[in-house]
């Protein structure tokens, strides 16, 4: 017996399958769906604590916490599709202000919001921890856009 997708998510290839993980950001299919809501502005946020990637000078693990906040239109973002995008930066060597601001554009192209903010919190590599944030669109007006909750880095004090 199959399961049935719902209407709000026709034309996912990746929801409710097992999908081997993608090499690199670019094979990464990041997916949408329709929002069942599209007629009421509200924030939904992701937060992904885990984030790692490549120092693309000395190939050491570089590992970020992100939170993506966006105000949808018709589309929204594929959970699953977005745990494996993100997934696939494991081995992508790239700078911090790139991985973040090639997600949040990434994003956005593909969903349209009213708007979109990613903060990405970078742990210390050399010393010095890196905080890159990026947004597109305007936040509608009356919309309640919580912080994101992230403290800035102390060290052990």
């Amino acid at each position: 017996m199959s399961k049935k997708q719902p209407a709000a998510a026709a034309g996912v290839t990746q929801l409710g399958k097992q999908v081997a993980q993608p090499g690199t950001p670019d094979e990464a299919e990041l997916e949408r769906v329709a929002n069942p809501h599209a007629d009421t502005r509200y924030v939904a946020r992701f937060t992904a604590p885990e984030f790692t990637c490549l120092c693309p000078v000395t190939g050491q693990p570089d590992f970020a916490h992100f939170v993506i906040d966006y105000v949808p239109k018709a589309w929204l973002i594929e959970s699953k599709s977005l745990k494996l995008y993100l997934a696939s930066f494991r081995n992508h060597g790239a700078f911090h202000e790139d991985c973040t601001v090639t997600i949040g554009k990434r994003i956005a192209k593909l969903t349209e919001p009213y708007y979109l903010r990613i903060g990405g919190y970078w742990f210390p590599r050399g010393g010095m921890p890196i905080d890159v944030f990026w947004q597109a669109g305007t936040l509608p007006d009356g919309i309640w856009l919580p912080d994101q909750g992230v403290m800035p880095y102390r060290g052990r004090g």
